[in-house]
């Protein structure tokens, strides 16, 4: 996995890859990864024409293999669709295009995300139990990949809120000191007074700093440069 992450320009790039990879090995017809955040389902990518429609429809019913093994966590197997009678009109609509078996295999993301990889084949029982254990590894692949897509994110969103609470403190820092300077007082009266003045005019106390140094400069107080991570 690891050299696929190394050799792919994103994550997307990398589920394509391995969906590709893992179709070849099971013989499928098709194959698509779904991922679910906000209570909202979605296919990232998928190989042959089918996969797609077959997701779709079953985000559109809210029901099916996919999104019962998604909020399961277990692996649903559907043998032959022609003889399926769970997730209503779903099982007649695989079979009118071609598709007489599947296997959905949660993905094992442990982050707030979940997800689905999911095989489809023309033939029934296309998956035999070697297969499906063969085709774990894939889903676990698969969740390693999202896994360290999202804790990069989360990262990235945490670098963020560094930044916005450094520069609040350096604008509340520069405020402390102007009124320490005009007042000659203590740096803690002077951030009392500007702790009440944030209460009396209802402001955050950001927002009090800023007001007092631009008035005092003529201009917004400047901030320094974001925080870039290191490489």
């Amino acid at each position: 996995m690891i050299d696929w992450l190394l050799d792919t320009a994103s994550v997307r790039d990398f589920l394509q890859h391995l969906v590709d990879d893992a179709v070849s090995v099971s013989g499928a017809d098709g194959c698509g990864v779904t991922i679910q955040r906000r209570h909202r389902p979605l296919t990232v990518v998928s190989t042959g024409g089918v996969a797609e429609k077959l997701d779709e429809k079953q985000y559109g019913q809210d029901d099916g293999p996919c999104l019962q093994a998604l909020r399961t966590a277990r692996p649903v197997h559907v043998a032959d669709t022609l003889k399926e009678d769970r997730w209503g009109s779903y099982p007649a609509f695989a079979a009118n295009l071609g598709i007489r078996s599947s296997l959905s295999l949660p993905i094992p993301v442990h982050t707030h995300t979940a997800g689905a990889l999911n095989f489809y084949a023309a033939d029934p029982h296309a998956f035999s139990q070697d297969d499906r254990h063969t085709l774990a590894s894939f889903a676990a692949q698969a969740g390693g990949g999202i896994a360290l897509a999202q804790r990069l994110a989360d990262t990235a969103d945490f670098t963020h809120d560094l930044q916005a609470a450094l520069s609040s403190r350096r604008i509340i820092d520069q405020a402390i000191g102007s009124i320490m300077q005009q007042q000659r007082c203590t740096e803690e009266e002077a951030f009392d007074l500007l702790r009440r003045l944030s209460q009396q005019t209802n402001l955050k106390l950001n927002d009090v700093c800023t007001r007092l140094l631009t008035e005092l400069a003529g201009r917004p107080p400047t901030t320094r440069p974001p925080l870039r991570p290191r490489l």
